[in-house]
């Protein structure tokens, strides 16, 4: 049952075959057995049973909410959660408690969700790799699969297999981990420049980005307003679509969100391949990218045409100021928003009483690891007086240019952009701590964080495992508010391609007649 899809599980809840309490319970007993990926950092074990019973009344009076009544969900530790504690993963909110719910966690819980848990994160979300939050890594399920598993015995290289385990990428990679490791159904994630998509890609799930403003950020603690997003994690993306048709539509209390009412999301099967344009930005052909990403993008490309689709190259020329651009941005605003966090009102606050300035500075010291204080510091370089118009205002400028160029693309008659999701699979956790975070976030955030910058919807989509035997994904891209159109194409390459399902017997013996799922095999994808 917990290798189904969240519309599979919900049609058994309706028709009696398990109920809320047992699913509750089988994904309770799997989280404990999987703790060592670190995929949570609260479990919220009362609260999910209390839920799932309440859900289970309903289901006996024939009063189902919907398609998420009884569906185990977990939210990524930067979303409020009303009685269960909010960290950001950061010793600055250890203990905090908020006293609401996030727009997003409240209407999933509207709907008769269980939540299951906060899952981990990088520090206040600033990270690609969910390596850098307080409470530790998070690891890949897959780096215990039985896929990778075996490729690595061929390879033999005689390394001690515990200490070669890898990220999930980040910073959502709780909440894949989560998804991916079947402890929950559908997960949230944030995404600011490439937080829910990135992860996703490394840990074979569907990581989607709706248009900004389409779901409500009231209650997600903030890092950039102008481009945050909550994200949504599924295992594929008929479940992404029927998470975002109860979270979309116009909150009050976020004036950034769309004003007209939104329609209920359903994904027909799409047929019309034949009249769609699909765009291939040439900048994204990275020299960094590696050989197998870049034969699978090309191969899906080809799909595409063999099934009547048009493709056809095209030019989004900013690109390579993007990322430049996207750091001056994020920073300038990460060292407004964390300016709240100062020991007075909520959160740590450190014993030295000499005086107010000594009792800031030795919080935020405290409170914050290096990553955090080192955004703080570029932020409010860039904002200096003497500095604000050099940088603050021509990277705003140069977005408009960004944002200019996706809206000229789709003008000339493109639906969607095609292009890869990260520059490779997962890498090895020491392998990936070589580099510092700002340098990985750069290069990791490549082909993803232009689309915040632009508002625009994306979703990332497992293609196949590389030689590695390790997910990779790809990357549509879509006008603003076509979310659904840009999940229905989603949709059908999903159905295309078949993406193995992850095998992880060895790791959860007792619980393999949840696993007996019939292995997908990659149907053109093969090298």
């Amino acid at each position: 049952m917990l290798g189904r899809t969240l519309r599979e599980v919900s049609t058994a809840l309706k028709q009696g075959h398990i109920t809320p309490t047992e699913l509750c319970q089988k994904c309770l007993s799997l989280i404990k057995k999987t703790k060592f990926l670190n995929a949570y950092i609260t479990v919220s074990e009362e609260v999910a049973l209390k839920q799932a019973e309440e859900s289970e009344k309903r289901y006996k009076k024939g009063h189902s909410l919907g398609d998420l009544d009884g569906i185990p969900v977990a939210v990524k530790d930067n979303f409020s959660t009303s009685s269960i504690e909010t960290t950001c993963a950061s010793n600055m909110l250890k203990g905090y408690v908020p006293p609401y719910n996030a727009t997003v966690v409240q209407k999933l819980l509207d709907k008769g969700a269980v939540l299951m848990g906060k899952t981990n994160l990088d520090e206040f979300a600033m990270g690609s790799g969910s390596t850098d939050g307080v409470f530790g890594p998070v690891k890949n399920p897959w780096s215990y699969s039985k896929q990778y598993r075996e490729k690595r015995k061929q390879e033999a290289h005689g390394e001690n297999e515990d200490s070669n385990w890898l990220i999930t990428g980040g910073s959502s990679g709780g909440s894949a981990a989560a998804v991916a490791a079947f402890t929950c159904f559908a997960a949230l994630g944030s995404d600011t420049g490439g937080s829910t998509r990135n992860p996703a890609a490394h840990c074979g799930v569907v990581g989607f980005k709706p248009s900004y403003g389409l779901v409500s950020r009231h209650g997600l603690i903030p890092l950039v307003n102008s481009m945050d997003v909550p994200g949504i994690l599924t295992r594929c993306v008929d479940d992404a679509a029927i998470v975002l048709g109860m979270l979309a539509g116009h909150d009050p209390k976020d004036s950034t969100t769309i004003q007209d009412p939104v329609k209920p999301f359903t994904l027909p099967t799409f047929a019309d391949v034949n009249k769609l344009c699909i765009g291939i930005p040439k900048e994204y052909l990275a020299p960094e990218l590696s050989s197998e990403v870049r034969s699978f993008w090309s191969k899906a490309a080809n799909l595409f045409e063999s099934e009547g689709a048009k493709v056809i190259e095209v030019s989004l020329p900013h690109t390579s100021y993007s990322i430049v651009c996207y750091h001056v941005l994020c920073t300038s605003e990460v060292a407004s928003n964390m300016a709240r966090f100062d020991g007075l009102e909520y959160g740590h606050r450190c014993d030295i009483n000499v005086s107010t300035e000594a009792m800031y500075a030795a919080t935020r010291r405290e409170g914050f690891n290096d990553v955090v204080r080192g955004r703080i510091l570029s932020g409010n370089f860039f904002l200096l007086k003497e500095n604000y118009e050099n940088y603050f205002i021509k990277a705003q400028k140069v977005r408009r240019l960004i944002a200019n160029d996706f809206v000229n693309v789709f003008n000339s008659g493109v639906d969607v952009l095609l292009t890869p999701t990260t520059l490779s699979e997962a890498v090895p956790y020491l392998e990936f701590i070589k580099e510092d975070n700002r340098t990985r976030s750069a290069q990791d955030d490549i082909f993803t964080q232009a689309v915040n910058m632009a508002g625009l919807p994306a979703v990332s989509v497992p293609v196949a495992l590389s030689n590695q035997g390790l997910p990779i994904g790809l990357q549509f891209i879509g006008r603003a508010f076509c979310d659904q159109q840009l999940l229905k194409i989603a949709k059908w390459f999903e159905k295309q391609v078949q993406f193995p399902v992850i095998q992880l017997q060895e790791l959860m013996d007792d619980c393999s007649s949840d696993f007996e799922i019939e292995k997908l095999s990659s149907v053109f994808l093969k090298q």
